[in-house]
């Protein structure tokens, strides 16, 4: 009898069912839609990567640029700055109005307006004692210094800037001549008298300016940028000026 029972109540072999279970499962592999499915999910995750690595990159190529214009414009209005704090003049009693016939005064400041292809950019001549020298020169001092734009072959414009010690020739422009800054997109002086009246334009061998000089020179510098424009501005008070004459 109890034999009988035990062989009544053998249980089955549990992991059988198990292991035929299993092979299916391994057999199975992926379906095409799965495949489909992963594909499209890792194209969209390549685009977005590649989408922020561009922008990253773009934003670098711009933050780049704006750091040059600035760089660039800071040294110009420095160099502007040191020019202008340097000016050279003829104060009373030495100086005297200039005679019709004679040559004009050497140390006059001459501040003008001229069309270059369109657009209207100033001149600004005087004299200083900041005197740049190159190719390994000591040379010093009184120089006629000027300032004026010349268009460049790209469509932009270059602010250039004439060094010469004496004797003063006749100014012409020279391939030469040093750029200050460019990408000018525009640029503009205001001369200030010993009142703080603004001129667009100045003559201290004019009548009309009482053979006077600029108390104060206002600049502005706007720089083309692929973003837009950079704006720059300084005023420079003269160390010395001449009251006008009454």
């Amino acid at each position: 009898m109890l034999k009988k029972l035990q062989k009544n109540h053998r249980l089955p072999a549990p992991c059988s069912c198990y292991r035929v279970f299993a092979s299916r499962c391994a057999d199975r592999g992926f379906t095409l839609l799965e495949i489909m499915i992963a594909i499209f999910i890792f194209a969209i995750i390549v685009t977005t990567i590649f989408t922020s690595y561009t922008s990253l990159l773009s934003g670098n190529e711009t933050s780049d640029q704006g750091t040059a214009s600035y760089e660039m414009a800071k040294n110009c209005l420095n160099q502007m700055i040191v020019d202008l704090e340097s000016i050279h003049l003829t104060l009373p009693p030495g100086y005297s109005p200039p005679v019709l016939g004679e040559p004009p005064e050497l140390y006059r400041i001459v501040g003008e307006i001229f069309d270059i292809q369109g657009v209207s950019f100033p001149r600004l001549r005087f004299t200083s004692l900041a005197h740049l020298s190159f190719g390994g020169k000591t040379e010093k001092g009184i120089a006629e210094i000027v300032y004026y734009v010349q268009a460049s072959g790209d469509g932009n414009y270059v602010l250039k800037r004439a060094d010469n010690l004496y004797p003063y020739e006749t100014f012409e422009e020279k391939a030469g001549d040093p750029v200050l800054c460019t990408d000018v997109k525009s640029l503009t002086f205001k001369y200030y008298d010993q009142d703080g009246t603004a001129y667009d334009l100045w003559d201290s061998d004019d009548e009309d300016f009482g053979y006077s000089t600029p108390k104060a020179i206002d600049i502005n510098l706007e720089l083309a940028e692929s973003s837009g424009s950079l704006w720059f501005k300084t005023m420079v008070t003269l160390p010395v000026y001449r009251k006008k004459k009454e």
